[in-house]
């Protein structure tokens, strides 16, 4: 048995590592003392690194540990040990972990313990402390990492051994990324900083529970984020199929792309279109007024601004109110191409696992509102209305893709928020949110444009942007919108008593939003008129995780592939699909505070993509969706 003692707050506390059978003899009488006991016991794994499902991948050590002593499992080294710590995994009746989700993945595809098993009997003090405050440290928070937080609760001086092991790593001539794959599993700094993370999210664990009681965030939200987390692990461990050969083209139609953009923008002198001050000066030069500047006084250059230039809205749609400027247009495209092949073909190209699915992973809670996030590739930061990278991602043969969102959800919950009655009103009418308020405000002879404007003013309630993002996003003049945006107040004055309400109960509370769930999202002090953006992304947020518990609840998670937004993606056999998109779109379905949740469910082809292959008017287009059966059918054929 290896020793490794190590003082916390004080108190000295020991890291024990089994080396032989009687050693885990010893192991198992202290699991066995905790589970007769019902004690909470902490518990990690280390592994190689994050591509849990690649094909080399390994599981190194599970660690278990309370607030004095760490057993540290190196199931590295033979069936004996991974069957010691299955078999600790499945006695011990309550475990905590940090970021858990990683850990069940972890554990259900390399040790055979299923999340099934697992998830209910797991607390994720990573959980914890975003119910308390969604905010990292780095934007004024009180923290998320488990270092972080024991050192502000634990103690101050709480070991961070990373920087240890960082230190190792380079002594064997690895990174952080590679280091853990390569490090020998005997090194003593390794199986230090294993078992330290055991102890210390045991002694946080009680800290960060009592804290969440004393500001009255209740039992049922943790209990709600802990089902929401199982859920969207299971969709993780799914992943998605991935059209090989398509995506092996992607990568060298975008790399071409890149290239031959970059090479127009090299005309107007800017050799790197990654440079913002060549594209800035090269702008000026070409006679733009550029006016806005970054926080250390440079030109600013950013997406939102070259979309302006190039005449193109968020969706990158000729807007009409100005001549393109060709190097503004080059830049964009030569970024999007580069962005797109880095972030999404290679991943999907290179990190596949054995039977060429990407499982790209599924944060439940990870903004400050609350809101998912995925990553690996971040499918959630696709174009709305582009089906080139969704064309790479497919349902398994024999299944179609389907899709099934809310309908203007975010502008639903607002005014159920707000108790907006004219706008409660057109809803319950089935009328066109957004034609509806141009019509208000313009009279029914209103145009496009109008249109546009009117919904612009109203997601800027819901997301937070002023009279200048607007402008710039419509190309109308800054008069015009403030002109826009006070016709709204006046046609909907719900919307600003709301705004004015939130805003002074969040300063009464500290500066913190409480949702209709309970949950706390903090503010800063200086964008207290983000408190309506907050309030109605994270209560949408909410929506969409109960619509997944619904669903879950109903026997639907197996055909789930993807949360996204206000959409559930997801595929079923051709003969049950538009069975199952239609259950799935009544689990999502609800009302809310009177105001009805209605949802959209699409069936597509085999391909993600399908479903974005539409006509300028919105219909499919045929000739498309045809080409791509043809391909999946010429496929079979082949295999």
């Amino acid at each position: 048995m290896k020793y490794f003692p190590y003082t916390i707050a004080g108190e000295e506390t020991t890291t024990r590592v089994p080396e032989t059978a009687p050693d885990l003899d010893e192991f198992r009488r202290w699991v066995e003392r905790k589970a007769r006991a019902g004690e909470m016991v902490g518990s990690d794994t280390e592994t190689t690194g994050l591509d849990t499902f690649s094909p080399t991948y390994r599981l190194r050590t599970v660690q278990f540990g309370d607030a004095r002593e760490a057993w540290v499992i190196c199931v590295e080294l033979g069936p004996m040990f991974a069957e010691a710590a299955r078999w600790a995994l499945l006695t011990l009746p309550r475990l905590v972990y940090h970021n858990a989700t990683f850990d069940l993945l972890v554990l259900d595809r390399h040790l055979d313990v299923s999340i099934a098993v697992m998830a209910p009997k797991v607390t994720d003090s990573k959980i914890i402390a975003h119910l308390f405050d969604s905010r990292p440290k780095h934007e004024g928070g009180y923290g998320l990492k488990l270092k972080e937080l024991c050192a502000r609760d634990v103690d101050p001086s709480a070991p961070d051994t990373q920087e240890d092991l960082t230190a190792v790593f380079r002594s064997i001539g690895e990174t952080k990324a590679t280091g853990w794959r390569k490090i020998d599993i005997n090194h003593p700094t390794y199986l230090q900083y294993a078992g330290l993370d055991a102890i210390l999210v045991s002694r946080w664990l009680p800290v960060g529970v009592e804290r969440l009681r004393k500001v009255g965030v209740r039992q049922a939200l943790i209990d709600f984020e802990h089902r929401v987390m199982y859920v969207c692990a299971l969709m993780e461990r799914r992943g998605m199929l991935v059209d090989q050969e398509y995506v092996r083209g992607l990568v060298e139609r975008l790399d071409e792309d890149a290239k031959l953009h970059a090479t127009r923008a090299a005309k107007y002198g800017v050799t790197s279109v990654n440079a913002p001050k060549q594209v800035a000066d090269a702008l000026v030069g070409m006679g733009e007024k550029l006016t806005e500047r970054t926080a250390s006084g440079a030109l600013k250059v950013d997406k939102s601004v070259l979309l302006d230039l190039a005449d193109l809205d968020q969706q990158w749609q000729p807007r009409g109110t100005r001549t393109p400027n060709p190097l503004a247009n080059a830049v964009l495209h030569s970024k999007r191409a580069g962005k797109w092949r880095t972030s999404y073909a290679l991943p999907m190209r290179d990190g596949l696992d054995v039977n060429g699915r990407i499982h790209a992973r599924i944060s439940s809670l990870q903004a400050r509102t609350a809101r998912m996030s995925i990553s690996g590739p971040p499918f959630q930061q696709l174009p709305s209305g582009d089906w080139t990278i969704r064309r790479a991602l497919v349902a398994d043969e024999g299944h179609r893709i389907f899709s099934v969102d809310y309908s203007a959800v975010e502008m639903r919950v607002l005014a159920a928020l707000a108790d907006e009655k004219t706008m409660k009103r057109a809803i319950a009418e089935g009328r066109d949110l957004h034609d509806f308020t141009a019509e208000l405000i313009w009279g029914p002879n209103f145009t496009k444009a109008h249109r546009k404007m009117g919904k612009g003013v109203g997601f800027g309630k819901v997301y937070g942007g002023g009279a200048t993002t607007l402008s710039r996003q419509t190309g109308a003049p800054i008069a015009e919108v403030k002109t826009a945006i006070a016709a709204y107040d006046r046609v909907y004055p719900g919307i600003r008593r709301y705004a004015n309400r939130i805003q002074r109960e969040a300063r009464a509370n500290g500066f913190v939003v409480i949702t209709p769930t309970g949950r706390r999202v903090p503010l800063d002090r200086d964008r207290v008129y983000a408190a309506t953006n907050y309030a109605v992304q994270s209560t949408a947020r909410d929506v969409l995780c109960q619509a997944l518990l619904n669903m879950h609840d109903l026997g639907l998670t197996e055909h789930l592939l993807l949360p996204i937004h206000d959409e559930c993606l997801g595929s079923a056999p051709v003969d049950v699909v538009e069975d199952v998109a239609r259950e799935v779109g009544k689990a999502m379905a609800m009302d809310f505070f009177g105001v009805p949740l209605d949802t959209d469910p699409e069936v597509g082809g085999r391909s993600w993509g399908s479903l974005y292959m539409k006509t300028p008017d919105g219909k499919y287009d045929e000739a498309l969706r045809a080409r791509e059966d043809e391909w999946y059918a010429r496929m079979a054929l082949a295999a």
